[in-house]
């Protein structure tokens, strides 16, 4: 991605230097982490056992390493360029936008959702309006999936800011009160149109940067792509455990997430973000 002379955001809380590396879960870490591990087919006992067994350890200061300082910059470069593309999609709305914070942080941190932990990856607090990001998830995307490159860390960012859309267009609150009727399965199945609604206006977001920008260089989308194939939940549970519960899904498999990213990349048209509507099977 083409990034230089691009403004940083001034929505960023830096929690890298003030922080401490740590090998223990507060309870509320221990929980999402859990709930994660047991719809992804595994066994959450065994990820309570694990941190239960560290929790007298000691965490150590944290000294961000130059690379991470620069993903610390990128990471703010790239939420600016959300808060540029869709202040201007609000007004199309008549709608003024309200950006969201970015907390970066070493191993574990409190958020208005209870505990953020490396282990869970980025996630968006809609109690907050903050995305909670661990730098170090980009080296385990590059590293343990292989889907390392400028758009595809940009992409995981965008998603989340997507997250924020959704919580402040109110869909966010309907699938909650939708899930509140639902059994585990609907449940589920909700979940995953939120997530694929949410990659969808990542590529939003890529159209309007592109054309605000040129920020886009060859291969990039590529990039993006292979990225939300590498975190679709059929390759994750493949990978875990060598097979698939395709009722324990919850973000969507690869082909949809690839096919949805690409939707918005391609579109740039919120009215074509429709996940909610489709009978599931066609998602």
């Amino acid at each position: 991605m083409k990034l230089e002379g691009r403004r940083t955001s001034d929505n960023v809380d830096d929690r890298r230097r003030s922080g401490k590396t740590t090998a223990t879960l507060g309870i509320g870490g221990l929980i999402v982490v859990g709930i994660i591990t047991w719809l992804m087919g595994g066994n959450p006992l065994d990820v309570i056992t694990n941190q239960l067994a560290n929790v007298m350890q000691t965490g150590t200061e944290h000294e961000p390493s130059a690379r991470e300082d620069s993903m610390a910059v990128f990471a703010s470069t790239i939420l600016a360029g959300t808060e540029d593309v869709w202040t201007k999609e609000f007004e199309k709305m008549g709608r003024k936008y309200t950006p969201p914070k970015m907390v970066l942080f070493p191993g574990s941190t409190r958020s208005g959702c209870g505990n953020a932990s490396s282990q869970t990856g980025p996630f968006y607090c809609p109690t907050d309006q903050t995305l909670y990001i661990d730098l170090s998830f980009f080296d385990q995307m590059s590293n343990q999936l292989g889907a390392g490159g400028d758009f595809a860390y940009a992409y995981v960012i965008a998603h989340e800011v997507g997250h924020h859309v959704q919580n402040l267009l109110g869909t966010i609150d309907k699938v909650n009160q939708m899930q509140s009727r639902a059994n585990k399965k609907e449940s589920n199945q909700l979940s995953v149109r939120l997530e694929l609604q949410a990659d969808f206006y990542a590529g939003i977001w890529a159209y309007y940067d592109n054309k605000m920008y040129k920020s886009l260089e060859e291969g990039d989308i590529e990039k993006g792509l292979n990225a939300a194939s590498a975190i679709g939940d059929d390759r994750l549970q493949m990978q875990s455990q060598g097979y698939t519960v395709p009722d324990a899904f919850n973000h969507g498999t690869s082909e949809q997430r690839v096919r949805w990213l690409k939707k918005g990349a391609t579109s740039g048209r919120i009215a074509d973000g429709d996940t909610f509507s489709p009978d599931y099977s066609s998602l």
